[in-house]
């Protein structure tokens, strides 16, 4: 593929830097020609979820603009575990679970990289090809006298543990010099010459970068991309029921597509920078649009995205499927104690604004008062912090079928017949 784009300024463009070390000399060595990048993935479950997409179209981006993504999957450092920013060690798993969970995950990479031999083809490697054959005394000798226990302790994945009186293992203690060792690696054996990671691992990344260099004087990079949370403060790819899974037999296309679609309005612009190949030019058109025209960019969002993950097939079936909702005339509340039309609801007239919904669900006793309560804050649909402005159609109802409507503690749930 021909580089034709610049991978660093687009990969901030769109959102995905958040630290970069030695801008200056990165950009260079982009130019230079093609360059290999990695991002490692423990293989802790048999799916990634939207919590890795970041990750994955970061790789998918290094692709496009002409370079070489490299993805490493931990068959190695899964049997360690990372404890960055965790309370407790994960769960010891055995050398069968953890290759039927890179099976899986495997799957997940193939809808977004073009794998092959080619100069910017993808390619999958295993760190467990040279961690399980390390002799635990020469890499003392040859890669411990490199790290500073002093520096270790300072480093949040430790530190924050023991600030919280939680026990760290020595097991876990190992895993920075894995990872660090996994770098040199890559570079001795790939030229790879580019750390990628959440910016909770930009330690580990610095660690890496300064081990490469001491040992066989080359110079490499690391990115970190931003932690990704909704415009009123969620985790991204968490939702009440629980993490979005990427592969179908956990999550289906419809039931993704829907995630996409329920998008807040203030974060689309920057969902469809992070999540789709969608020009920025087109990007800044999508997230201007106000009242019903932005729904129509929530719904090409949830598209774009499905059509990345499960196909174009997938992604017109879920809308089609939505849409199909949408036209569904009435709607009663959960236990059927009362029917309305949905768009002529006499004493709730244009039911599609949060107000009318609030007042429906007999929070309050008029759209007048819901609205009162909305500009305090104080009621959520579909565990999203209500706005006026918004405006709710069928196909805005959540996974389980239903707006959820929350005033407090007081949940009620409005579902389309």
């Amino acid at each position: 593929m021909t580089q034709t784009r610049d991978f660093l300024q687009e990969a901030q463009t769109r959102g995905f830097v958040h630290q970069v070390t030695d801008a200056e000399a990165f950009s260079a060595r982009l130019r230079a020609g093609t360059v290999a990048g990695y991002i490692g993935f423990d293989a802790t479950a048999d799916s990634l979820h939207v919590g890795s997409l970041v990750q994955i179209m970061l790789l998918r981006l290094m692709q496009t603009t002409g370079h070489k993504p490299v993805v490493l999957m931990g068959g190695g450092t899964t049997k360690v575990g990372d404890p960055s920013f965790r309370d407790e060690a994960r769960p010891l798993l055995t050398d069968p679970q953890i290759e039927l969970n890179k099976a899986g995950i495997r799957r997940v990479f193939d809808a977004f990289l073009r794998f092959g031999e080619g100069p910017s083809d993808a390619i999958m490697l295993d760190n467990a090809e040279w961690l399980d054959a390390l002799r635990y005394v020469p890499f003392l000798r040859d890669i411990g006298r490199h790290f500073s226990v002093n520096r270790m302790l300072t480093m949040d994945s430790v530190k924050l543990r023991l600030e919280r009186a939680q026990n760290l293992s020595f097991l876990e203690f190992n895993y920075m010099l894995l990872q660090a060792y996994d770098f040199l690696e890559l570079a001795r054996r790939f030229d790879c010459r580019i750390q990628m990671g959440g910016s909770d691992q930009w330690g580990n990344i610095v660690n890496g970068i300064d081990l490469t260099r001491r040992i066989i004087d080359k110079q490499v990079f690391g990115v970190t991309t931003p932690l990704i949370t909704t415009a009123s403060g969620g985790k991204m790819g968490k939702t009440a029921e629980g993490a979005v899974w990427l592969n179908p037999d956990m999550r289906s296309p419809y039931d993704y597509w829907q995630f996409w679609r329920n998008t807040e309005d203030a974060d689309v612009g920057r969902f469809l920078r992070l999540f789709t190949d969608v020009s920025e030019l087109e990007v800044r058109e999508l997230e201007a649009a106000q009242g019903t025209a932005l729904n129509l960019s929530k719904v090409r969002l949830a598209n774009e995205a499905t059509t990345l993950l499960h196909g174009q097939s997938e992604a017109k079936a879920a809308e089609a499927k939505a849409q199909l909702h949408f036209h569904s005339p009435t709607a009663r509340i959960d236990k059927g104690e009362k029917e309305f039309d949905f768009f002529d609801g006499g004493k709730y007239k244009d039911l599609r604004t949060a107000g009318g919904l609030v007042a429906l669900a007999g929070l309050a006793p008029s759209a007048n008062v819901a609205n009162g309560m909305i500009d305090q804050g104080q009621i959520k649909i579909n565990d999203q912090v209500a706005t006026r402005s918004t405006k709710y159609f069928v196909y805005d109802v959540g996974p389980d079928g239903t707006f959820k409507i929350e005033r407090g503690k007081t949940v009620v749930r409005l579902r389309p017949k």
